[in-house]
């Protein structure tokens, strides 16, 4: 088996995170085991250490730097490939170009100004990613600080994704629950109108029976009257008749 280490000047475009220049692992083409591969990318890497392993503060230094920002690994062309995050301390022109970078690809990848945007929120987690990584080569306890910052601020936006999809199923099936109801609404009103038909239908009959009813009471009562009055009439004459004869008969008596 032999192992070689090479370097290839890679600039890291698709991050604003410094890393230094890949390490080439070669290995063996016919024994290829996923133990003894780790086992070359360690080797190469402590044979690639920008900082010297002797000063145990700046090995504690990139250790905690490869526990932030943990190394690339990736394979292309039969050949595994990795890549650290660099260790070199930022200089105030570093922050400078990190600011210019950041506003380019926000704009060259049309990130919205406001509201929810996937692409912003990449971006400004790789700035703080490299600003972390700035900071922890200066002060590791205050790059764990800001480690701390970083974990609690993705779990919170985590959560409010996590309550949105949750909000956004809960309107969804709320809509859908609305619709259904709404035709059930829409049915039973089509119902009702059916019903008030019908009802205004049978009052009509209802208000015509009373109308005949009505009339007839009218004329029947009429006629009740009438026939009262003639039968009155009738008896004044009768009992007039009744009185003259009376008197008829009693007067020659005198």
């Amino acid at each position: 088996m032999a192992m070689a280490v090479q370097e290839r000047i890679i600039p890291s475009s698709n991050t604003l995170v410094k890393y230094d220049n890949p390490i080439l692992v070669i290995k063996h083409p016919e024994k290829s085991s996923k133990d003894t591969t780790r086992g070359k990318i360690k080797s190469a890497c402590k044979a690639k250490s920008p900082l010297p392993l002797t000063a145990d503060g700046r090995k504690e230094t990139l250790e905690v730097l490869n526990s932030i920002l943990p190394p690339k690994e990736w394979e292309e062309d039969g050949q595994i490939w990795t890549q650290h995050v660099s260790s070199t301390p930022a200089t105030r022109l570093d922050v400078i170009n990190l600011q210019e970078q950041l506003d380019m690809r926000l704009q060259q990848r049309q990130a919205r100004e406001t509201g929810i945007c996937p692409v912003r929120r990449e971006l400004y987690s790789q700035c703080f990613d490299e600003i972390i990584r700035q900071v922890t080569i200066n002060c590791a306890e205050r790059g764990l600080l800001l480690l701390r910052v970083r974990d609690e601020i993705k779990m919170t936006m985590t959560a409010y994704q996590t309550l949105y999809q949750s909000s956004i199923a809960f309107g969804i099936r709320k809509a859908l629950q609305a619709e259904e109801g709404k035709e059930d609404l829409i049915t039973t009103a089509e119902e009702l109108k059916s019903q008030k038909i019908e009802l205004e239908k049978t009052v009509a009959q209802l208000q015509q029976k009373f109308e005949q009813a009505e009339r007839r009471s009218t004329e029947l009562r009429d006629a009740e009257q009438k026939k009262h009055s003639e039968e009155i009439e009738f008896l004044k004459k009768t009992n007039q008749q009744l009185k003259t004869q009376l008197e008829g008969i009693i007067a020659p008596k005198k």
